[in-house]
Parts: structure tokens; C-alpha cells; sequence
């Protein structure tokens, strides 16, 4: 198995991508201060000093780390990587673990046309963007025209996250959705 390393906006995350094989079908981020990770795999990652966060995508894991340098994480993370792989077990233990998009959103029910274009916006022309960079958004509240967002992966504590947020993010949802009148991130 080819495993390929990229950099993101963010220098304190790597991609690691996969050749031909598929973690997941949505993204799902993994925190070290989080109980049980329904993952081997994000279990293991966490047990090298300095991995703080993880996001698995479709064919590739975004790795944020602490104070460690690249030069001092990068061999043992691809040692996990592979070593799970070539064992044939799942990355994701729970495979339930992905609900719909819409049950983890809160809104109120008037505005479902609403979040259902903002969502839309983010699945087709947002998400894969900032997915190009080891990144993800996940979509949190929409509350009288205030879409709530939280920035995952390499997106998380990024030093333009702020521009991807208000510049980018926001500016495309007015556009697209004229009943948002700003977006704002949540943790």
C-alpha cells in the first residue's frame, strides 16, 4: 500500500493519503480527549505522542499534531497506517456511527428549506474544497439567519481559518442562501 504525504494550509496537520483504499464514506473527526473513538485505527494513532486530532475522509486521514515536529511523528504515523491496513481490520469499528445529515442539526422546523440549501451548499461546493485540504465543515445550528459552524480537521486552529470562515465560507452562503445573514464558528 502507497501511502502519500501532503501538506495542508494548517502546519500543524498532515494528509496521508491512500492509495486505493477507502476509509469512509463521510468524514468523521477524532479528538485525543474523547471517550471511545469506534476506532482501532484513531485508537492506535492517538497512542504516538503529540497526535492531538484526526479526521478520516474518504481515502485519506488528516493528522494535527502538538508540539512535536513532522520530522519526529511522520515515520510511526505511517507505521500505524499501514499496519492496520494489512491487517484487513475496519478503520471504523461502529459503522452507524454516520446518521443523516439533518439529525444532528439544530433549527427550528420553519427554516428546513433553509438549512436544507445550506447544507446543500456545503455538500456540493464548500465541503469539497476545504476536503482538498484535509479539512472538513460540519454544519451545527441555523438560528434567525446565523448559520453555526464548526471547521474540522486541518481547518481546526488553522491560521486562516478565519478568512476561510468569513471570507469564504459566509460570503458563498449569502449568496447562494439570502436568508444567511452571517456565519459563526463553534468549537
Amino acid at each position: 500500500m502507497f501511502i502519500q504525504t501532503e501538506s495542508t494550509p494548517n502546519p500543524n496537520s498532515l494528509k496521508f493519503i491512500l492509495d486505493d483504499y477507502e476509509i469512509c464514506e463521510n468524514p468523521i473527526e477524532f479528538k485525543k480527549s474523547q471517550e471511545g473513538t469506534h476506532s482501532a485505527l484513531a485508537a492506535e494513532l492517538f497512542k504516538i505522542n503529540g497526535v492531538e486530532n484526526i479526521l478520516f475522509n474518504k481515502n485519506c486521514i488528516s493528522v494535527n499534531k502538538n508540539k512535536y515536529t513532522w520530522d519526529q511523528l511522520k515515520a510511526s504515523i505511517l507505521h500505524v497506517i499501514s499496519n492496520h491496513i494489512n491487517s484487513g481490520l475496519p478503520a471504523i469499528d461502529d459503522k452507524n456511527i454516520n446518521s443523516s445529515e439533518l439529525d444532528n442539526i439544530l433549527f427550528d422546523d420553519d427554516d428546513l428549506k433553509v438549512v436544507n440549501m445550506i447544507n446543500s451548499i456545503l455538500s456540493s461546493k464548500i465541503r469539497p474544497a476545504i476536503m482538498q485540504d484535509g479539512g472538513d465543515v460540519k454544519f451545527i445550528k441555523y438560528e434567525s439567519g446565523t448559520a453555526f459552524l464548526s471547521l474540522k480537521g486541518s481547518c481546526a486552529g488553522c491560521p486562516s481559518a478565519t478568512v476561510t470562515l468569513k471570507n469564504g465560507i459566509e460570503n458563498m452562503l449569502k449568496h447562494h442562501v439570502p436568508e444567511v445573514k452571517k456565519v459563526e464558528q463553534v468549537s
